[in-house]
């Protein structure tokens, strides 16, 4: 076909087949009369010059477009912001699509590889943000709770009426604003001391109002030490927050059978078969029905515990108590690495309000040095239910919803319930699990995804 238009241009732009010389008359285009070939040479002339360049240019397109014919097309027509480089040649009624080019060197471009290399790297780097953040999830996740958990120490929420802090009003004497003391116990300027180091002594402290919130925090500084050697001093320190006060017994220097919470530093190991790992911090929820047994430690009527080494330490020694919305929360900061330590963590805890914080102290036959430097309770800031605004907080019964009785714990050697430390493992680990399962499901989806467009890239 190339060739016939060929033929059929010179045809047409050389006289119609007559020779270019000739001395035949021919019909000039400019006159519209008939002269002969001399009369009419400069139009001629004129003529065959523009008929020669047109004759030229289309033979050109005839090879450019016989050419690229030759040549694969694209598979789809381009999307428009991917035109720029695409030209299309109208000659002889085909159209012919030439590939993008870049370049004097005519190196074909990428426009669209260019694009596929940077969605390549965009879906690297999101890739690699996703691993860090895993990798920041996994590392804040543990069985110690985070100290950005518990209250910073605002100011704005420390409850003065109900907290104990340096300068104590009047130390050295037998009153103090707010607080009520008995037994053994001594104010000074630096501490108040429940008992000193001497046998069969008790004191307790108990704060004057009592405690109308929901949702509260308790942190206690406190320090445990005497010349009692290993497993030759004892007994231990409690803290309260219970419906009586300043009513002496013989639950570390307070009455049993008491109504409310109780948090036992137990120094001394009475029972002889434990397995645990004395000085042991437990807690206890009482209605007044159950009675702590010394000779067992309390393992009957304990919720959960846990070991730490709070005696003749150098340093200075924290204990938390956490309420809120039925959750209690026990922690230490005893190591001296400023940071809390979980070791209670019970949910389902039932305690009204209107009860008093208080500590007690007591020895026996072995003595210790038990001193509370402060005590300082702050209001937690929590929303409750709207159904919670009905209830009269004062009236109900404390109680702990447990999958099991507190009596079932006698069996138990370690003394923990399903609620206790190991709960906190458990957890870490299916957290840990769900993320290694997030993490492999990401980087599989992200070579799956790379393969197919790699393979796409193909048919371009």
């Amino acid at each position: 076909m190339a060739r016939d238009t060929r033929r059929h241009l010179v045809r047409r732009y050389h006289g119609n087949g007559l020779p270019e010389g000739g001395a035949e008359r021919v019909t000039c285009p400019a006159g519209g009369t008939r002269r002969s070939g001399a009369d009419c040479s400069s139009q001629q002339a004129s003529r065959s010059r523009g008929a020669r360049r047109e004759a030229l240019c289309c033979r050109s397109r005839i090879r450019t477009a016989a050419r690229w014919k030759l040549r694969p097309r694209w598979p789809r027509p381009l999307p428009s912001h991917r035109r720029a480089g695409v030209t299309s040649f109208r000659g002889g009624g085909s159209a012919a699509v030439r590939r993008p080019v870049i370049g004097r060197e005519g190196r074909r471009c990428g426009v669209g590889a260019a694009r596929r290399g940077g969605r390549r790297k965009r879906r690297m780097a999101a890739g690699a943000q996703l691993v860090a953040v895993a990798l920041l999830l996994l590392a804040g996740v543990g069985p110690r709770l985070a100290p950005a958990e518990l209250t910073d120490g605002n100011s704005e929420h420390l409850k003065r009426e109900h907290s104990l802090m340096k300068p104590y009003q009047g130390a050295g004497s037998a009153a103090m604003p707010l607080w009520d003391f008995q037994g053994s116990t001594m104010v000074t300027s630096q501490y108040v001391r429940l008992t000193p180091d001497e046998r069969s002594r008790e004191g307790s402290i108990w704060n004057r109002v009592p405690c109308f919130l929901k949702d509260w925090e308790l942190h206690v500084h406190f320090k445990i030490h005497g010349a009692g050697k290993k497993n030759l001093h004892g007994d231990g320190l409690a803290l309260w927050y219970t419906q009586e006060r300043l009513v002496p017994g013989p639950v570390f220097g307070s009455r049993d059978n008491f109504h409310g919470l109780a948090i036992f530093l137990d120094t001394y190991p009475n029972d002889e078969a434990t397995e645990r790992v004395f000085p042991y911090i437990s807690a206890m929820v009482n209605n007044g029905s159950l009675t702590y047994d010394h000779s067992k430690d309390g393992r009957w009527t304990e919720l959960a515990g846990c070991t730490a080494e709070i005696r003749n330490q150098n340093h200075d020694t924290f204990l938390a108590v956490r309420y809120s919305r039925g959750r209690l929360t026990v922690m230490t900061d005893v190591e001296d690495k400023n940071e809390w330590k979980n070791c209670i963590d019970i949910a389902g805890v039932q305690l009204p309000t209107g009860y008093f914080f208080g500590a007690s102290a007591g020895t026996g036959d072995l003595s210790d040095n038990h001193d509370i430097i402060s005590m300082k309770l702050f209001q937690l800031m929590v929303e409750h239910p709207l159904e919670d605004d009905t209830v009269d907080w004062t009236k109900i019964e404390p109680s702990v919803s447990l999958l099991k009785s507190p009596k079932d714990n006698v069996d138990d050697p370690t003394g923990n319930f399903r609620s206790g430390p190991l709960t906190g493992w458990k957890v870490f680990l299916l957290l840990l699990c769900a993320l290694l399962g997030i993490i492999v499901c990401a980087v599989v989806g992200a070579v799956v995804f790379q393969k197919r467009q790699e393979r796409n890239k193909r048919f371009y």
